[in-house]
């Protein structure tokens, strides 16, 4: 019978950990409240409708153009409605001192943000009311395929286009671990493109890595805050996981079940504005006023579905650090990088059963130390039995 895991590894929540956890829940369901009422007031009073009205005006009666300068309508006043919260944010990582930016660089990022967000979402709203006035009847098949398209390829320039926009990479300087490091991904069957210096630390106290893009974009980017300070094998242990999703499939599979989530998000939607248009709500199922329903559609789905999201996700993190386990010589490094990444991320070790179920995507830090301790010992246990066997 298996002895049940130890625990000691792992410290107690600090007050000051749970507290910052605590507040960014709040924040986040915050954030969350404030833009699905906006939605729901502009489908509630019509405003949508005047909105529409005054782009068409705007837009010399051009729909292409109309489309657009709504888009830019709603996504102005929302930015306007949550940029307290956003300010309580970036306030909130500056008092827990796990921010190292400055106001004028947070506005910048903020500025930056909108501009990308609006490009990116332009193309897709764009092609979304192209592809209803070109076919009406299965219009969320089209766009549902081309969706997809659009996410991968989006997959693959956001290491080499969307992330430079907002930090710094270099080529990592450590040859020395550059090259055990590309060796470890070679074993893991993943042809990386290089390893680079990500500086988080402009920005952020918090420590991070990954494993970035798809094909000829892949790449491995560890932050400073992590390189300065962990030992090579601590990094190892990090990328190792990282590794482990590519080794296990987890971003195919990934793909599949968003692309079963995206294709039944789109049918809900078809059916939503069908049922709108019959009961007089819009013109048309190409009247763009009724670009708020739809998003609040896609979001119901997603908030009913994150239960069961984060608990597919834990499992696949649950994966990887198996696979860490199994391609390190020792699980220490594991456990002493999640224990230092806690601390320097203040990151809850030992949530509540419903906050991990309900808010995250990763197992408890108190897990994946125990589970690595678990390793450990059916380790030793198997080493020593093969051991007597050879005696």
């Amino acid at each position: 019978m298996t002895a049940p895991p130890n625990l000691a590894s792992v410290a107690p929540d600090t007050p000051e950990a749970r507290r910052y956890n605590r507040i960014r829940r709040w924040l986040e369901l915050s954030n969350f409240v404030v833009g699905s009422a906006f939605l729901v007031v502009l489908l509630a009073t019509g405003w949508t409708g005047w909105l529409r009205d005054l782009a068409y005006r705007w837009g010399f009666q051009n729909y292409t153009l109309a489309v657009f300068l709504y888009l830019l309508l709603l996504l102005l006043i929302g930015k306007a409605l949550g940029f307290g919260l956003d300010y309580y944010g970036f306030r909130l990582e500056r008092r827990f001192q796990l921010s190292t930016q400055r106001f004028r660089s947070w506005i910048w990022d903020e500025a930056k943000g909108f501009l990308v967000s609006l490009i990116l979402a332009s193309i897709v709203v764009e092609l979304l009311y192209f592809t209803i006035r070109q076919s009406p009847q299965h219009w969320w098949v089209v766009t549902w395929a081309l969706f997809m398209g659009l996410f991968i390829v989006l997959a693959q320039l956001a290491p080499v286009v969307l992330f430079p926009i907002f930090y710094k990479f270099e080529p990592l300087d450590n040859e020395d671990l550059r090259r055990r490091l590309v060796q470890l991904s070679e074993r893991a069957g993943s042809g990386v493109r290089g390893v680079y210096r990500w500086k988080l630390s402009e920005k952020s106290r918090k420590a991070n890595a990954a494993l970035t893009g798809i094909g000829r974009t892949r790449r491995i980017i560890l932050a400073d805050t992590l390189l300065d300070n962990y030992s090579p094998e601590e990094i190892e242990a990090v990328l190792a996981h990282e590794l482990g999703h590519h080794a296990r499939h987890h971003i195919l599979k990934s793909i599949f079940v968003q692309a079963g989530i995206t294709l039944l998000g789109f049918f809900l939607a078809n059916w939503t504005l069908h049922y709108a248009v019959d009961h007089h709500m819009f013109d048309g199922i190409s009247d763009f006023a009724n670009l708020p329903l739809l998003v609040i559609v896609v979001s119901a789905l997603s908030l009913l579905l994150m239960p069961a999201l984060n608990a597919y996700s834990r499992y696949n993190e649950r994966q990887a650090d198996q696979y860490a386990f199994e391609s390190v010589v020792s699980v220490e490094p594991f456990i002493s990088a999640m224990n230092k990444l806690a601390a320097q991320n203040l990151a809850e070790r030992a949530p509540s059963r419903w906050v991990e179920l309900l808010f995250h995507s990763h197992p408890a830090i108190s897990k994946r130390v125990a589970a690595a301790e678990e390793w450990n010992r059916t380790q030793n246990v198997e080493l020593q039995a093969e051991t007597k066997t050879l005696i």
